[in-house]
């Protein structure tokens, strides 16, 4: 018999079952971390759309497999429902009774007219947590709309931010809204099962993407809100208030430099041999610098211009000086640290062999514990899940399996699956 110490710990939400309407980025990214935590995530895929559209994302996609699928939903469950089907629905709610949370990616109407809110699930379990992410959230003028990221960084002011001064409104080059809007997501729904375990009663959470977008304005905002500043974009990417804080072009290519404190300007022009700017009283402190910053900047980006890349980054860091080279995508996925953090991990995959994707962030305890398995085929788990999860007998498995092949043979169509995404 094992010790204590040599049984194998739970992950942390070993303990957790998520019943998931979830679909294309913003909402799988969410449960991917909790997934990978420990948590049964199980997809409910409606069969009559083919599944999550993100099955049949281009360009790395065949049949009901894509890379992108891939990506966002490793560690999970999936089964096929079709919630307007009375037998699917009486399954769905069967799941629901022993489970923990409901969770959805749904536009903001979408959750009251197919009936998974709390107010609409607390009958088969009052300790549901019922957690939506939804483009604009469950009220306000904008809830019935589809919201993708896109239009929440052009919504948010985000574009107006982004890219050099005078040029064209400029997304991010990632889809940041829809992935911090998952991970606000996976914290709202673990802060509301923590609260609905303590209370015995669950409740709605109502996370948007709008809501998320506006909030990371953050002290931009607060400055407007309170001294009308009026946030522009700055040359190179270059900090709002803080000088010297951004892009400088050396001879053969670009690196970030950071001086958030005096100190590190100091460090900064001493390295550059440029120390009368020590001393100068225009550059003397924060503010001044701010005051003084279309003076200062073009002497260093003069001074930067004149070395290579990569005797500006040992020697500035060599002095203390925060400094970073601006990586390609695959530089920054080779970096030494990259790899040296554990961030990509690999499974096997019957179409793609060992498959390469990057880790989950959140770590939280051992990491020698977690554990990875490739994403779902659709319905692939159906009669686990009918057997453990609602409790079905063998003949019951069977009956509902050959109701739902029966009633929803595989169509793929781009309607209301996809038209109710956000």
């Amino acid at each position: 018999m094992m010790s204590g110490d040599q049984r194998r710990r739970p992950l942390p939400l070993e303990d957790v079952r998520i019943i998931s309407l979830e679909q294309y980025g913003a909402g799988p990214w969410g449960t991917l971390h909790l997934a990978d935590l420990g948590a049964e995530v199980i997809k409910i895929e409606d069969p009559s759309v083919g599944g999550d559209v993100g099955r049949y994302v281009p360009p790395y996609a065949q049949d009901e497999d894509s890379l992108f699928f891939e990506a966002l939903n490793r560690n999970k469950k999936s089964i096929s429902l079709d919630l307007r089907q009375a037998n699917d629905r009486g399954v769905f709610e069967d799941l629901v009774r022993n489970s923990d949370a409901v969770y959805s990616n749904l536009r903001g109407d979408v959750p009251e007219k197919i009936g998974i809110r709390y107010e609409d699930l607390r009958h088969l379990n009052p300790a549901i947590v019922c957690c939506s992410l939804s483009g604009f959230g469950m009220t306000g003028p904008r809830s019935t709309g589809p919201g993708y990221d896109y239009m929440l960084q052009g919504l948010a002011g985000w574009m107006d931010l982004t890219g050099e001064p005078g040029g064209a409104p400029t997304k991010t080059g990632l889809s940041l809204v829809d992935w911090t809007g998952g991970y606000v997501a996976s914290l709202a729904l673990v802060v509301g099962v923590h609260a609905a375990r303590r209370d015995g009663v669950g409740m709605d959470c109502d996370v948007s993407l709008f809501d998320t977008a506006i909030t990371m304005l953050n002290y931009p905002a607060a400055w407007h809100l309170n001294r009308g500043y009026e946030p522009r974009r700055s040359r190179h990417s270059s900090h709002p208030s803080i000088v010297p804080f951004g892009n400088f072009e050396a001879s053969d290519g670009w690196i970030v430099v950071a001086c958030p404190k005096d100190k590190f300007f100091q460090l900064l022009v001493e390295a550059l041999d440029l120390g009368e700017l020590a001393v100068d009283s225009r550059f003397a402190t924060m503010a001044a610098r701010d005051r003084n910053r279309d003076v200062l900047l073009p002497i260093l980006e003069d001074r930067i211009r004149q070395f290579p890349r990569a005797v500006l980054l040992d020697q500035l860091s060599a002095t203390g000086v925060p400094v970073a080279p601006i990586q390609s995508v695959p530089d920054a996925l080779a970096d030494d640290h990259t790899i040296a953090r554990g961030l990509i991990v690999e499974t096997e995959h019957p179409r793609f062999g060992t498959l390469r994707t990057l880790s989950s962030p959140v770590r939280v305890g051992d990491p020698g514990l977690l554990s990875y398995r490739p994403a779902p085929a659709r319905g692939a788990d159906a009669e686990q899940v009918l057997r453990d999860v609602a409790g079905y007998s063998p003949e019951r498995i069977r009956a509902v399996l050959g109701a739902e092949a029966a009633e929803n043979p595989h169509e793929i169509t781009d309607g209301a699956g996809v038209a109710a995404a956000l």
